[in-house]
């Protein structure tokens, strides 16, 4: 039996082939090019917008698909099998453009949503900062209210689109005293704000194309109708309240990358002969990949599971945390077997599955570290 997640049906399966068709077509010639450079074109997310591959949850009326997120989900799926992971669209479509979606207001929606569908504003979201990973509460960039604008300072670093981007959520303490309740979140427009800098496009293990980057903010001035939510202190509720999703979406793009490890490597190894048969033939490789196809059609089903969940609004942070570091973990070990499958063309940049290795390794830190994920579903113990 071939199993088949109990969400899809043929509409879903159709944007899934038209996605993986344009992606094969308009991206995956340009990777080589892409990993050389440390990042995706603009052009891409232009082609990507045209397309209606952006915002697929965001409603239609703010120029989005008009999907869910099972729309996004087979977005993602079809982007990843082919490899194109640095292209920062789970950043932009399931982060970025909830947060505006779910707290912005009707002036902000409008504003920002259908130029986040079309690729004319690329989105990211500025959390972590040098000293400040995981504990978001942390924080030390700053807002200030004066008059009508907040005045931005503070530096934040590991921001994926960070030197494509030109809508930035920034994370910052509009009142220090107040801790978690003094953090709100600030919308910047880079192209018309003074003062903002785009520090290094940083220098990656893994994900070659995907730009990381640290960003400044020196005195930026931005209007007050910029913060997002009906009031100042919020910021740390809304990040609570949507980190499920994203952690959810780093699962969901752990269980793609081991269904590819395993794959790829079924078909490597009944090719690659050793002592007059297949690599395939021998017991160990068949009861090697028996685990690794187990143990990534249990992670399927898990977070098949998690999504439906999801769409019903009772995926709980434990469950996503759950998700999360399991699969993520899980992937490493699924993906590192591949290599050791591959012999020594496992250990070669030219095969898909060392790049998969270098690629899964940050899967374990961002959207909270694994350890983190621990400390959450302890707390529910």
């Amino acid at each position: 039996m071939h199993y088949q997640s109990p969400w899809m049906n043929d509409e879903l399966a159709m944007l899934a082939d038209a996605a993986s068709r344009f992606f094969e077509k308009e991206f995956a010639p340009h990777l080589p090019r892409w990993n050389d450079d440390g990042v995706v074109g603009r052009e891409a997310w232009l082609k990507a917008g045209e397309a209606g591959l952006l915002c697929a949850e965001i409603p239609a009326e703010y120029g989005g698909g008009g999907g869910d997120y099972r729309h996004e989900t087979v977005i993602m799926e079809a982007q990843n099998r082919l490899g194109l992971g640095g292209f920062g669209n789970q950043v932009h479509s399931t982060i970025v453009a909830p947060y505006i979606r779910h707290y912005g207001s009707e002036e902000q929606k409008q504003r920002w949503l259908p130029k986040m569908a079309s690729g004319e504003l690329v989105g990211a979201i500025a959390m972590t900062e040098p000293d400040t990973g995981s504990d978001l509460q942390a924080v030390k960039a700053t807002a200030v209210l004066d008059g009508n604008e907040y005045v931005i300072n503070g530096s934040k670093t590991y921001i994926t689109n960070g030197q494509t981007a030109n809508l930035i959520i920034v994370v910052a303490k509009t009142d220090p005293k107040l801790g978690a309740k003094g953090i709100s979140l600030i919308v910047v427009e880079t192209d018309a704000a003074e003062g903002f800098q785009r520090g290094r496009n940083l220098d990656k293990i893994g994900q070659p194309s995907a730009d990381t980057s640290e960003l400044f903010f020196n005195d930026v001035r931005v209007p007050a109708t910029n913060l997002l939510g009906p009031e100042p202190g919020r910021g740390f509720g809304m990040l609570m309240e949507q980190l499920p999703q994203e952690r959810l979406n780093i699962a969901q793009a752990a269980v793609v990358a081991m269904e590819r490890a395993v794959d790829l490597t079924i078909d490597f190894v009944k090719q690659r002969k050793a002592f007059g048969k297949t690599v395939f033939d021998f017991q160990n490789t068949q009861f090697k990949l028996a685990e690794c196809k187990t143990k990534a059609t249990i992670a399927r089903t898990f977070v098949d599971n998690c999504l439906l969940w999801h769409l019903e609004g009772k995926l709980d942070a434990t469950t996503a945390s759950m998700a999360k570091y399991w699969c993520t973990d899980t992937q490493g070990e699924i993906i590192d077997e591949c290599v050791q499958l591959h012999g020594g063309a496992g250990y070669m940049s030219e095969y898909p599955i060392a790049q998969m290795y270098a690629d899964a390794r940050v899967q374990r830190i961002y959207g909270g570290t694994n350890e983190i994920m621990k400390v959450l579903i302890s707390r529910s113990l």
